[in-house]
């Protein structure tokens, strides 16, 4: 809906990014923070102390929406009106210029050692026959045990 044909009550219902939004998709042009938001001021009947109050909210609901960008030029407008053109060939550019440094040439020529070295390991030493006498060991039942 056009704003030019809204009612106040209908304006007054929107949000300031609501209207600032039908404002630039209706005029076609990107405008500054203040511009922009004194337009806003100017459909709502704002008077110019309410501006000065609510310029600063006004900028950072800006910032926060999606549905806005702004401009090298500092001008706001659509997000929706500009497309992001990624050159995929900048972003994966290979650094061969970069020389490697000596650290790293290390790391990668000599293998790490291995850390199980460093342990020892014997596990016959553990399983010795000692422990598998089992023949002083006796079974004793509860009515046994609860007599002592």
């Amino acid at each position: 809906m056009k704003l030019s044909k809204m009612s106040q009550e209908e304006l007054e219902l929107l949000s300031y990014t609501q209207i600032a939004a039908l404002y630039l998709e209706e005029n076609k042009k990107t405008m500054t923070t203040a511009e922009l938001f004194k337009e806003v001021c100017n459909l709502l009947k704002l008077d110019e102390s309410e501006y000065h109050d609510k310029i600063a909210d006004f900028f950072q609901s800006l910032t926060t929406s999606k549905d806005f960008i702004l401009l090298n030029d500092g001008n706001w407008d659509l997000r929706k009106n500009h497309k992001v053109k990624v050159e995929i060939d900048e972003i994966y550019e290979e650094k061969d210029d970069e020389p490697i440094e000596e650290e790293e040439e290390e790391l990668i020529d000599e293998p790490e050692e291995d850390p199980i070295d460093d342990f020892d390991l014997d596990l016959d030493d553990d399983l010795s026959d000692d422990d598998d006498d089992l023949s002083d060991l006796t079974i004793v039942t509860e009515d046994e045990e609860n007599e002592e």
